[in-house]
């Protein structure tokens, strides 16, 4: 009985808060086309005046910059939607909703997944459309590639998830909570190898990338995308075992923070 307690106080709140997230998102169509639409335009604008004046050093075969990018694209949208997903931690904390949470029979674990989970799946689907525009930008898609990134993508947005709830939880501003995330978020994306490889930049910006855990994500998903030609493709990339690893350990280390910050006593 304690048992079946346990997993009901555990389970339908997870459940309840994931899907009470996705709903929110579908709802509000303002964010559904902000956090979509803003990454298209970067890699139309960005990708297309470049194109012809940048070409990334570290390459051996020569490759468009919009199709360069457009890795770097997908994992902006991800890391958008994942991110301000989160805003609704403040919006709840602030409208009562997350008090009365906290003061239900719901483990506080079970309010981490669910909140990580609602933001996975959204920030997981928004990826997944940007995916479908890959031949428009001439990067070669297949369904066994499709369902790769997808896998990273779901693994990159967990990381994502819980590092914005890790950033939220203790602010009380929406506004804190953007200037937080501009301030840590873009400089992740730029040195995660999206605008230019490592092996183009100076000797420490090259650094700072590999320390990046935003960098093998970014690879990983290359790799799935050229398979062998992507290091010729994209110039030097961290390992497939590598990225993978860095991105699980980056997922894991994010969610278990979250709920050591989200099982505090205040």
């Amino acid at each position: 009985m304690e048992t079946q307690v346990a997993e009901r106080n555990y389970w339908a709140p997870a459940f309840a808060l994931a899907w009470r997230e996705i709903v929110r998102f579908a709802r509000q169509r303002s964010r559904v086309v902000g956090a979509l639409g803003t990454p298209v335009v970067f890699w139309l604008l960005i990708g297309s005046g470049l194109g012809r004046s940048f070409q990334p050093a570290g390459q051996t075969e020569q490759v468009g910059y919009l199709e360069y990018f457009f890795p770097g694209t997908i994992m902006l949208v991800v890391m958008f939607t994942a991110i301000f997903c989160m805003i609704s931690v403040i919006e709840d904390r602030r409208e009562g909703f997350m008090q009365a949470v906290l003061a239900s029979p719901a483990q506080r674990l079970a309010i981490v997944f669910g909140k990580v989970a609602g933001s996975t799946v959204l920030a997981t689907a928004q990826g997944l459309l940007f995916l479908l525009l890959a031949p428009l930008s001439g990067v070669p898609l297949t369904l066994l590639s499709f369902f790769g990134v997808a896998g990273m993508l779901l693994l990159v947005a967990l990381g994502l998830s819980g590092f914005g709830l890790l950033m939220a939880w203790p602010l009380d501003s929406t506004q804190g909570f953007h200037a937080v995330m501009n301030l840590l978020l873009m400089p992740m994306w730029f040195l995660s190898g999206a605008l230019f490889p490592a092996s183009g930049a100076a000797s420490w910006i090259a650094w700072l990338v590999h320390l990046n855990p935003l960098t093998y994500g970014l690879a990983a998903i290359r790799h799935v995308m050229y398979g062998d030609a992507a290091a010729r493709i994209a110039g030097d990339l961290p390992s497939p075992v590598l990225s993978v690893c860095v991105s699980v350990g980056f997922a894991v280390l994010t969610l278990a923070l979250s709920v050591r910050v989200v099982s505090r006593r205040n």
